[in-house]
């Protein structure tokens, strides 16, 4: 059509620079902060499930180490008792019940011990209040143990009065190597026992993560509820993989239809399983919280954005591509470096630039402190467990030699119980700052969770690391604390590689050095072995 009416029908359907500048501009900007939710979200829900992944796997091996080496232990008890009666009377009653005594108070790994003969008798059980000397055995297990004539664990079962129980036991011979009986030791699970006493006080976390131990016929042994306890869980998928002496992490639904993120693994010595679990809603809520975070300080910058771009389209369509495509690269979660800033002819692309830049400048300003304070922790500010334990498998990775010191305040429950977690909160504090003056600076101190302080010394030496924990422990002792009463603290020190292989082996024996130094009267300093 032509004539101006024709021209006027062409020019009202077309759209104006304005209107398109305006229209990008605002796309741009919706797209970029949805690009940067998406990210970030599927960003941080694969780093959050990997993380409580390895976390709770790293822990079930950790926890089931612990209870294969508190089982042989538990074996080497009695063997080591049982080889004591054999070489005399069994007759003596007296000297039986001494011997029987002094391993069940030296050692708390049993919460009862009999030793039966070959005939089935009772000759003598500590504590005596079991009532059972003179009796013979009546329950399948101890029946069993007496007929293997080896080294015995039950699976857990209900005695004659109604404890439900795991028991063990080791064989006697005399010096002409006849068979005379055996040596039994009794878990009373649920009473307090051995495991209560390793695992008890940290089983439940606040964010709803816990782990538990199956015996090797898929029962319940250990569990924060303790009205699980004895219960049948073999229906479930990890519990099966576990028993078949697999490790690993998976997820998994239990039996009231929560999922958790699960790691397990099967304790070697005695066929059982420990399965470390947290809830998956503990996860979407961080992702939540996370995503809150990131709307708090991006949303108001982008408004003020779009915005001025929409009263500068007209002028100003170059700056709003280039800033654009800045802010889209900052959604996909690209690591920036914001361009020097060059003046525009223009006064208001002048200051609309400065304006987005600062904007973005923030974003990533608050970007690198939500990754520090995942590094750090919030009460003392010192690295967490998780920066902790990385750095630790990254040196072990790079065969790097190091020291490990493992710190521990001593009764620091009764400090809590006597003045309030509020003055617990600032030992732990004191702490903190007593450890990092008295360290150097390439050394990294970490709290490793509750009272549990650890440091990293590269390149150290065993005696080295002995003067450093020695130093912490003597200014620990003797600086004035927030309470104003002596504080002490124990330590456990562990080197790599000439102690451990891998950096589960070398925290689990500066752990274990650190349990001796609690055992031998606390406030000390011991090397592993």
């Amino acid at each position: 059509m032509s004539g101006p009416f024709g021209i006027r029908c062409a020019e009202k359907n077309k759209i104006s620079l304005a209107t398109l500048l305006t229209g990008l501009v605002s796309l741009s900007v919706a797209l970029t902060l949805t690009i940067l939710l998406l990210a970030s979200y599927h960003s941080n829900k694969e780093s959050l499930f990997e993380t409580t992944f390895a976390l709770n796997y790293s822990a079930a091996t950790k926890m089931s180490h612990s209870i294969d080496s508190l089982f042989q232990s538990m074996r080497a008890g009695l063997a080591y008792t049982g080889a004591r009666l054999s070489a005399g009377d069994l007759s003596d009653s007296q000297e039986m019940q001494r011997q029987l005594e002094a391993l069940r108070l030296g050692s708390h790994y049993f919460n009862s011990i009999a030793v039966v003969d070959e005939t089935g008798l009772v000759r003598g059980v500590d504590p005596p209040s079991v009532g059972t000397t003179g009796l013979y055995i009546v329950t399948e297990a101890t029946k069993e143990a007496l007929a293997v004539k080896k080294s015995y664990i039950s699976k857990p079962y209900y005695s004659a009065t109604g404890r439900l129980i795991v028991f063990m036991s080791e064989p006697l011979f005399d010096k002409d190597g006849i068979y005379r009986g055996y040596i039994g030791g009794s878990l009373y699970l649920q009473e307090n026992n051995i495991l209560n006493m390793m695992f008890g006080m940290h089983n439940l976390n606040s964010d709803g993560s816990y782990f538990y131990v199956v015996s090797s016929n898929g029962y319940i042994l250990f569990h924060p509820d303790k009205s699980r306890l004895g219960d049948d869980i073999n229906a479930n998928l990890v519990v099966q993989k576990v028993l078949r002496g697999e490790s690993g992490y998976e997820q998994v639904t239990n039996s009231q239809g929560i999922t958790f993120l699960a790691g397990y693994s099967p304790v070697l010595e005695n066929g059982w399983g420990v399965v470390v679990q947290s809830p998956i809603n503990v996860v979407y809520d961080e992702l939540n919280r996370n995503i809150r975070t990131i709307l708090l300080y991006t949303l108001a910058p982008f408004v003020v954005l779009m915005i001025a771009a929409i009263w500068l389209a007209q002028r100003l369509a170059r700056p709003f591509v280039s800033l654009a495509n800045l802010a889209g690269r900052l959604g996909r979660g690209e690591r920036i470096v914001l361009p020097e800033a060059k003046h525009h002819w223009n006064r208001e692309a002048d200051l609309l630039t400065q304006t987005i830049t600062l904007a973005l400048s923030d974003l990533q300003k608050q970007t690198e402190q939500l990754a520090h304070a995942a590094m750090t922790d919030s009460l003392t500010g010192l690295t967490n467990r998780r920066t902790f334990e990385s750095i630790m498998m990254q040196w072990t990775e790079e065969q790097y030699s190091f020291a490990l010191i493992v710190m521990d305040i001593d009764r620091f429950k009764s400090i809590n119980d006597t003045y309030g977690h509020q003055a617990g909160d600032e030992i732990l504090k004191h702490l903190a700052r007593v450890v990092t003056s008295s360290v150097g600076p390439h050394d990294i101190c970490c709290r490793y969770g509750g009272e549990e302080f650890v440091v990293l010394l590269p390149l150290a030496t065993v005696p080295e690391a002995l003067i450093t924990a020695e130093r912490i422990r003597t200014a620990f002792e003797t600086r004035e604390n927030p309470l104003g009463t002596p504080i002490t603290i124990s330590s456990g020190i562990a080197h790599y590689p000439s102690q451990a292989e891998s950096a589960d082996m070398l925290f689990q024996r500066a752990d274990h050095a650190l349990y001796r130094a609690k055992e031998s009267g606390k406030n000390r300093t011991i090397v592993a072995d």
